[in-house]
């Protein structure tokens, strides 16, 4: 064991795989333990020595572990394990994924997923919780324009319109709605009520947290950033010093154009929608609202941002904004600056004078 200095692990729900080199790269022992028996053989690695594992459910509850016990821990995402698999796509199992993780960890430009903090996982329960729910609401309503429909009676498409009509249908005695069916959806619109309540619940807690953050406080400033969102963004990324700028930020999003380029020739495609898809979504919805009220401000941004719309069109000036803010947000929180909607940037080594108005 004293040898080890670089373990790869792959993560499950009962059996963890480990494998172990040594300095020079030289196995020292691959196998399998038991979850229960995990951190007992952790304890006799030398200290400070590199544990990796890849991104998945659990992972940060052990990276909080064994950086407890002064290792250094440290996650990768899964996409940048898989070709160091030297099986390819046909050998996965345990041990050549622990093998794979190994490797990966020991790659000098590799990347690593920040480790959470047990308040950006708290916070993070609520989002889940709450975009499920919505998933859970939408369905409950389909369903019940689904039941309604099997007696003739449609409404309008929208859910107020729909929660106007309902109960109204449910006592008109003059339709064809059988004594059955009113009972079985009224038992829906019910549950439909309590689904309101839980996400209600959920929209409480993260006002709490922006009036309790003077981070996310501070990203609610931002044009199209809102309390999810930037509830959501604060507990997400926590440090934002791990990005070197604001455009890696962007890129970590998924918010920067695929590429194909070669020969000097730059090749742009759509957006890569690599990293966090829920921030992604919020940013980019929340860029489409500000969109429709764009026209109405007169800071730099906002004139922009309405321009941007009026030469490309409503989806790429609404992504764009959202990287724009994303970049924002970095500058703001990784420089420890306030927002200010009125800044003008200035290239390094050019004199602010030489600057063109915005």
């Amino acid at each position: 064991m004293s040898e080890i200095t670089r373990v790869g692990v792959d993560l499950a729900k009962n059996v963890i795989q480990v494998h172990a080199v040594d300095a020079g790269g030289k196995l020292v022992t691959n196998k399998a333990l038991q979850r229960d028996k995990f951190m007992q053989w952790c304890a006799l690695l030398p200290a400070h020595c590199l544990i990796a594992m890849e991104a998945c459910a659990s992972a940060h509850h052990w990276a909080r572990k064994l950086v407890a016990l002064r290792f250094d821990a440290r996650i990768i995402a899964a996409h940048l394990v898989s070709p160091y698999r030297l099986q390819g796509k046909g050998g996965k199992n345990d041990a050549n994924d622990a093998a794979a993780i190994c490797e990966a960890a020991s790659r000098p430009t590799m990347r690593f997923v920040a480790i959470k903090t047990l308040s950006q996982q708290g916070m993070l329960c609520v989002h889940r919780l709450r975009e499920g729910l919505k998933s859970e609401r939408t369905a409950c309503i389909n369903r019940i324009r689904g039941l309604l429909a099997e007696f003739g009676l449609v409404f309008a498409q929208s859910p107020d319109a729909l929660r106007g009509n309902l109960s109204a249908a449910i006592e008109d005695a003059s339709n064809e709605l059988p004594g059955i069916a009113r009972l079985v959806i009224e038992r829906a619109q019910s549950q439909w009520d309590e689904i309101d309540a839980h996400i209600a619940w959920c929209d409480q807690r993260i006002a709490a947290h922006i009036k309790q953050d003077e981070h996310a406080k501070a990203a609610t400033q931002l044009l199209g950033v809102g309390p999810v969102t930037a509830s959501a963004v604060i507990a997400t990324v926590g440090d934002f010093k791990q990005f070197k700028n604001g455009a890696q930020f962007g890129a970590w999003l998924g918010l920067t154009p695929k590429q194909n380029s070669s020969g000097g020739k730059n090749n742009l495609g759509s957006i890569t929608k690599r990293g966090d898809m829920y921030l992604r979504m919020l940013l980019i919805q929340g860029a489409k609202a500000a969109l429709r009220t764009a026209q109405r401000h007169d800071d730099p941004i906002s004139q922009w941002a309405h321009q941007l719309r009026e030469k490309s069109g409503w989806q790429k000036a609404a992504v764009a904004l959202a990287n724009k803010n994303a970049r924002i947000l970095w500058a703001v929180f990784a420089r420890g600056k306030p927002f200010d909607a009125r800044h003008e940037s200035v290239k390094p080594g050019v004199p602010q004078a030489a600057m063109p108005a915005t």
